[in-house]
């Protein structure tokens, strides 16, 4: 058997397949004739996460995620084409000013079967795009949530109560209804992490919109609730007086990205905390919740609530209940696809090798950390600790690292000593999985490596060993095959 053979055996089950995707697809005309004469909603996602899940089980441990994802772009394709032939598939979207890379579009993909568009307008651009743009439902974001209000013409209670509208629905007469999904998305995010607020001191950092939603869902639990603000009564100056809070929730931007590594507040000065919420979640571990981890203080970001929010926000554009076992179903996808995995370990232990069919494998970008410093300082590494020594490298690779931290869905391979400046662990960690590869002693190469050639690779792992034990979330066993490496690495991303 040669390779031509086997290419032609490949174009043959290529060919079945088309056939059999025509004849699928035949099959899908013949539902949306039938569902458009009994009044039936062409999407129904309880439905198509259960076939997902079966599917995925059929295929087994190696292909089963492969095939959810080739099958739900294969419902994507039918549920259009069904709503082509039916006429009936609804505009959505988000509007905002300026909402560069936005999250929504995936989680609602998975939520409904309607277009979903970014819509960037500038505020002399809002009063008509709301009285004549093409949408069924919008979403809306900062710095519009109170000021589409006065061109609606009806609110929810939720909306009233709140002050802001973040869903907004064309009613079949063209009317605008608002609605605040934001109250849900929070009251989801309470009670998944499993926040005892009734009769506990919860501090609410902000006084802005959001401030205000997590106020009204922490009162309505039972809660006893104090805002923090720049000003006024309880403000950042007098947070002692607090120091019995229960619970704190970061309603403010102070930590998002790309202003990382900043808190509101210094948690030890609150002994007696029982959790802390954050409703920023890019990125996915902001420095207050780095904080909290470092104190064993159970902590929560805010992107279950952003799918929790949507979730009702396509109820209402749909007009379909949805279960709300959708919401741990997408969070899990989305925070998989946002996660970097950052490969740490010894020099030549493997970490390019097993990071680039990583990334291949789960569909992120690959990147070498190495190769990012020799573009930073623009010549090789041998030439930076010669020009400028172990310290001049490790300047530039703090730059890097920290650069990348604040990125999404990446998989990192990192150069092997980075675990010797502590600074890099929370650009590291702050946007995702921490993997250490472990290769035996006498199986690491040396050429081409300064600091492996400089010493005795012993006294260097001797050192090197409890530091990458200290930055690790999982260590990972690489003496094997790759196929084993990568299977283990899989695994425990499945797991969490």
């Amino acid at each position: 058997m040669n390779l031509d053979t086997l290419r032609t055996e490949i174009d043959e089950i290529d060919r079945q397949l088309v056939d059999l995707f025509c004849r699928r697809m035949d099959v899908s005309r013949r539902v949306a004739e039938y569902k458009k004469a009994n009044g039936l909603p062409v999407y129904v996602p309880a439905r198509e996460q259960a076939i997902l899940e079966k599917l995925g089980n059929l295929a087994g441990e190696d292909f089963g995620p492969s095939v959810q994802a080739l099958y739900g772009h294969i419902f994507e394709i039918s549920r259009a084409y069904q709503h082509r032939r039916n006429g009936t598939r609804p505009v959505c979207g988000l509007l905002g000013r300026k909402l560069g890379h936005s999250y929504s579009p995936t989680i609602h993909r998975d939520l409904g079967d309607y277009a979903y568009d970014l819509f960037e307008k500038e505020p002399e651009e809002l009063e008509s795009f709301l009285k004549e743009g093409h949408f069924s439902g919008l979403n809306v974001t900062i710095p519009y949530k109170k000021t589409v209000i006065p061109h609606l013409d009806a609110l929810s209670p939720t909306a009233e109560k709140l002050g802001a509208v973040n869903t907004i629905v064309r009613r079949p007469d063209s009317t605008l209804w608002g609605h605040n999904t934001d109250y849900f998305g929070f009251r989801s995010m309470v009670l998944e992490g499993g926040f005892a607020v009734a009769g506990k001191k919860c501090l609410v950092l902000g006084s802005g919109g959001a401030s205000n939603t997590a106020v009204a869902v922490l009162e309505e639990l039972g809660a006893e609730v104090v805002v923090i603000s720049r000003s006024g009564e309880n403000n950042y100056e007098n947070l002692d007086r607090h120091a019995d809070a229960a619970f704190i929730i970061n309603a403010t931007p102070v930590g998002m990205a790309p202003n990382t590594g900043v808190s509101p507040v210094d948690l030890r000065l609150f002994p007696r905390l029982n959790g802390v919420l954050d409703l920023i979640y890019n990125p996915a571990r902001t420095r207050l919740l780095l904080d909290a981890e470092s104190l064993g203080i159970p902590a929560m970001n805010g992107l279950w609530m952003l799918v929790a929010q949507a979730k009702e926000a396509a109820e209402h554009f749909t007009g379909c209940d949805i279960p709300n076992a959708v919401i741990p179903a997408i969070y899990k996808k989305l925070r998989l696809q946002m996660e970097n995995i950052l490969l740490i370990g010894m020099p030549g232990c493997g970490k390019s090798t097993v990071g680039r069919l990583l990334a291949e494998k789960l569909g992120k970008t690959f990147v070498d950390a190495d190769a990012e410093i020799e573009k930073l300082a623009a010549k090789p590494i041998p030439a930076i600790f010669e020009d400028e020594g172990e310290e001049g490298f490790r300047r530039y690779e703090s730059a890097v690292l920290a650069d990348l931290g604040k990125r999404s869905g990446l998989v990192v391979a990192t150069g092997g000593g980075c675990i010797t400046r502590p600074e890099n662990y929370p650009f590291l960690h702050q946007n995702g999985t921490i993997f250490r590869l472990h290769r035996d002693l006498d199986r690491l190469p040396t050429e081409g490596r300064p600091l492996s050639q400089a010493g005795k690779l012993a006294e260097m792992f001797a050192v090197r060993d409890p530091l990458y034990a200290a930055f690790a979330d999982h260590t990972i066993d690489n003496n094997g095959t790759l196929d084993d490496t990568i299977t283990q690495i899989l695994k425990i991303l499945e797991a969490n």
